[in-house]
């Protein structure tokens, strides 16, 4: 931060000339100055990074978790974990193949010698536990014509989903023309799931960097420097990626948390690089001005002005932005699941990655290059232009109509969000899957063959010391409504006097009608009844995401505004800007609800409805979309606070923010909106959500709320959005960013 010594007197009414700096580079442009003097060490540096880093890189696809999706403490993991202990693996994270003759009984000819070979591939395989024979009545259909081997699980859930990864092909190859064999389970589903969304957000990739260059070419003006923004952006995530192998040594990462740190990586580094890129060229060419002007030869020493000028706007206004995305990210760790938190560290770590390249390896790289980033102008290209005359006038407009623009901006947010009301979430449904998929391929099997609940049996485990707590745990589930049929209680195979009753509840497992029977069986079963199973775990994380999610959006809420009354000493506007980020992700959320829950669109983007948006989008997609629209707040009121530090006067700090930040901002959410929107074009439907949430977010946030409603705000509080009490300032650390 650019700390100056001042005097408190009088600081109750802001001028031109308080707080700006009197001598020297701040703290970063300081920084910018020495990565420029010590070019070889910070070149060595980051080399060492990306090539160390970056030689585990290719591990992320094998070494990551693919599971993680519970609510940690739950009383459906608990069971889960007793299940796998004392019951053979026979718990929610068991394989189950499911083999289907069409030609007489499954346990005949054929289809005996298919089951057999399922068997002794299962048995092979050390971290499988018991395997468990088809049993008439409970894993045999009654026709025959259905079998279902369970391969009990004989290490944690994210192994399980390795092990299913490496067995289900060579199990799907064993069937005939009469038998077919198609494993599925939870672990199955989470297979077949990374695998698909992996080929999604790969896709995803390769369709938004052309189009990033593109966007990027034209906002540039020049080839030379669009793609910095996209070399700094994989030095990123090369760096980060192979630092979740690592991590991932020591505690499990979802393989989703570099799903999301390739994608945040690439919007995020391409808008601090083209931020900083932006203003390092305007300041070239003022010095270079001004050396002609004085009748002398430009120098390194200008060079080194330029970078000192950029670090200490740009640069502060990025490192800001910076904190204000990691901030609003952690507060996604209060939520007990591992996969949320591994995501939001995967984002968080990525972020911090391409944080370090923008704040040293870019100045190096811009001093380096200097004039030649340039090179490969377009014709009609103003690389040395700051300030744009369009965007002066968009201003200009803005401040002449204030109350037209700002209550049309506003209506049009309302109007979007206003279905919002309706929102129903859930966690994803077997429709997230391919419909060739082999978990959803056995999940159908099995719905057929065996009832409409049978995917999503429940799993009762009872501390039976005394006999009569298990009777009466099977008494109470054949006499519930919501259970089609329970099994005679199992005792488990060792001392620990635990004793296990499996149910078939009466509606498949992603029904809401599921959590009201579960919760009624929570209640009549005797005290030491643990109720589990997959579909119980699915419910009982989506209890604790309703919990989690008002706190999470009052914490990033709440440490937004302190970073931005931080940043701009001024709680008016600062307050302003927190708040308009609710009307983006709202509106949002609302046309989400349209698509996804209603179904609107669902041809369009290819997708099969669920009835609802998945459960973890509303806490895990705020913290992403407040911490993204943060990213352009602070964009554009760090200018505005520079132009009011020199002038003093409300409208110059308005319009000059719009005149020289409007076009990164425009820029940077064409390529956000672009980069989010590819991934609603492939994939099962949790990477469309996030494509088409993140993307209309981004579109509404950037274009409507920070290009039109925060500058009829700066218009309409005049004076007093940069208002600061006495009191107050004596608090906060002296931020300036004005730059002589």
């Amino acid at each position: 931060m650019h700390t100056m010594p001042s005097s408190r007197d009088g600081a109750d009414q802001p001028t031109a000339n308080r707080g700006r700096p009197t001598s020297g580079p701040g703290p970063l442009g300081r920084l910018g100055v020495w990565v420029t003097r010590h070019a070889r060490l910070v070149t060595v540096v980051w080399l060492l990074a990306v090539v160390g880093l970056g030689a585990f890189a290719p591990q992320v696809e094998k070494n990551l978790s693919g599971a993680g999706w519970q609510a940690d403490g739950s009383e459906s993991v608990t069971a889960r974990e007793l299940a796998q202990e004392h019951f053979g693996g026979n718990a929610s994270s068991a394989i189950q193949v499911v083999v289907r003759s069409t030609d007489g009984p499954v346990t005949r000819g054929e289809g005996k010698q298919v089951l057999t070979e399922v068997t002794r591939v299962l048995e092979q395989e050390p971290r499988i536990a018991d395997v468990l024979a088809p049993v008439p009545g409970a894993t045999l259909s009654q026709d025959g014509s259905t079998a279902v081997v369970l391969a009990g699980a004989g290490a944690d859930t994210n192994e399980m989903v390795r092990v299913a990864t490496e067995i289900k092909a060579g199990l799907q190859d064993l069937s005939t023309d009469d038998v077919q064999v198609n494993p599925t389970g939870s672990s199955l589903l989470w297979s077949d799931f990374n695998e698909a969304n992996l080929d999604a957000m790969l896709t995803s990739e390769m369709m938004s960097w052309p189009v990033t260059l593109g966007i990027l070419v034209l906002a540039f003006g020049a080839l030379v420097a669009a793609g910095l923004p996209l070399l700094l952006t994989l030095a990123g995530l090369v760096a980060s990626a192979g630092s979740l192998v690592l991590i991932n040594e020591l505690i499990p990462v979802s393989i989703w948390a570099m799903n999301f740190a390739m994608m945040f990586a690439l919007a995020l580094g391409i808008d601090y690089a083209l931020f900083v890129v932006v203003r390092y060229r305007a300041a070239r060419a003022a010095r270079r001005a001004a050396s002609r002007e004085a009748g002398r030869e430009d120098s390194l020493d200008d060079r080194r002005a330029a970078v000192a000028e950029t670090m200490d706007t740009a640069g502060k206004a990025v490192l800001l932005s910076g904190l204000t995305v990691l901030v609003s990210l952690s507060a996604v760790m209060i939520v007990p699941s591992p996969s949320f938190r591994s995501m939001a560290g995967g984002i968080m770590l990525s972020v911090v990655f391409v944080l370090g390249a923008t704040l040293t390896l870019l100045p190096l790289v811009l001093f380096k290059l200097d004039d030649r980033i340039n090179k490969v102008a377009l014709p009609w290209s103003r690389s040395q232009e700051h300030r744009s005359p369009k965007f002066a006038a968009w201003g200009e407009r803005l401040w002449k109509r204030p109350l037209v623009w700002g209550l049309a901006s506003v209506a049009i947010l309302l109007a979007l969000a206003a279905p919002v009301v309706g929102l129903d979430t859930a966690m994803p449904s077997i429709k997230v899957l391919p419909e060739d998929a082999s978990a959803r391929v056995g999940y159908d099997i099995v719905q057929e063959s065996f009832g409409e609940g049978a995917p999503g049996t429940l799993q009762v485990v009872v501390d039976a010391d005394e006999a009569a707590e298990a009777a009466e745990a099977a008494e109470v589930l054949r006499a519930d409504e919501g259970i089609a049929g329970a099994m005679p209680p199992m005792p488990a195979g060792d001392e620990s006097g635990l004793v296990m009753v499996q149910a078939v509840p009466t509606v498949d497992p992603s029904d809401p009608a599921l959590g009201e029977t579960v919760d009624r069986l929570r209640g009549d079963l005797p005290d030491s009844a643990l109720v589990g199973g997959a579909p119980v775990e699915n419910l009982d994380l989506k209890s604790q995401l309703d919990e989690s999610t008002p706190w999470v959006i009052g914490i990033v809420l709440v440490l937004g505004f302190l970073l931005l009354l931080i940043a701009l000493q001024a709680p008016l506007i600062s307050l302003l800007g927190t708040l308009a980020s609710l009307l983006s992700t709202a509106a949002a959320f609302g046309v989400a609800r349209l698509i996804f829950q209603e179904g609107y669109g669902a041809d369009l983007l290819g997708f099969e409805s669920q009835g609802f948006l998945d459960a973890w989008a509303p806490v895990f997609f705020f913290a992403m979309i407040f911490a993204i629209a943060m990213d352009y707040t602070v964009f554009l009121l760090a200018s505005a606070k520079e132009h009011y530090e020199r002038s003093g006067d409300p409208k110059e700090a308005m319009v000059g923010s719009l005149a020289h930040s409007g076009r990164v901002v425009f820029a940077a959410g064409a390529v956000m909106v672009a980069v989010f929107f590819t991934f609603a074009l492939s994939g099962p439907i949790p990477p469309k959500e996030m494509g088409v949430v993140l993307g209309l977010a981004v579109l509404l946030d950037a274009f409507l709320v920070r290009l039109v409603l925060l500058p009829v705000m700066l218009r309409l509080t005049g004076k007093a959005a940069w208002y600061t009490p006495a009191w107050l300032r004596k608090v906060l650390p002296n931020v300036t960013f004005a730059h002589d």
